[in-house]
């Protein structure tokens, strides 16, 4: 063996020891048991009770508040029902729009903002106290295919509300993650 050849194995030996002895330092997030050995992540997302949103019945905010109330569900439960709640997130929404492009001809947008600016705080359903508050904001752009073609822009608006949603709910879904992982 050239000594570039034993260079090499004892490079490769060096990394799979290295990698052997820090294998067990890593935990997946997501792991049936905690870190310190009690319930996973699952289980304590599990008790978290989503209440609907105080907006009026019918209106887009509405829409929105289910659809982020949803998949922040889905994350938590997996698709099934959650446990017994001793948590509840109560969120407000607010939502914009900007026009970002105007056509200087028919003073129609051409491109818009459309954003979603999310408060929420988790509360002990027990005694009602605030454990974890936070906000999450998303900003996304639609365009207008035609300037005469106002359904068109209509499901460009609702495709930004649900791209805009799907952002806030991965937001707070990953904070109740971290809180619930590492206390924080």
């Amino acid at each position: 063996m050239s000594w570039l050849e034993t260079r090499l194995v004892a490079r490769l030996t060096a990394v799979a020891l290295l990698a052997a002895l820090t294998a067990g330092c890593f935990q997946p997030m997501y792991a049936e048991r905690g870190p310190d050995g009690g319930p996973g992540l699952r289980d304590k997302l599990s008790s978290v009770e989503f209440p609907p949103l105080n907006v009026s019945n019918g209106s887009r905010e509405a829409r929105l508040g289910v659809a982020i109330r949803n998949d922040l569900m889905f994350k938590a439960y997996g698709g099934g029902t959650g446990a017994p709640p001793t948590y509840k997130l109560v969120m407000r929404l607010n939502t914009s729009r900007l026009s970002v492009i105007v056509d200087s001809q028919t003073a129609r947008p051409e491109v818009e903002n459309y954003g979603i600016d999310a408060t929420y705080e988790l509360r002990e359903i027990v005694t009602d106290k605030v454990v974890m508050r936070g906000s999450a904001t998303a900003r996304v752009t639609n365009d207008t295919p035609g300037q005469e073609q106002r359904f068109a822009r209509e499901r460009g608006l609702r495709d930004a509300e649900d791209r805009a949603a799907k952002i806030i709910s991965e937001a707070i879904s990953t904070r109740l993650a971290s809180y619930f992982y590492a206390g924080i």
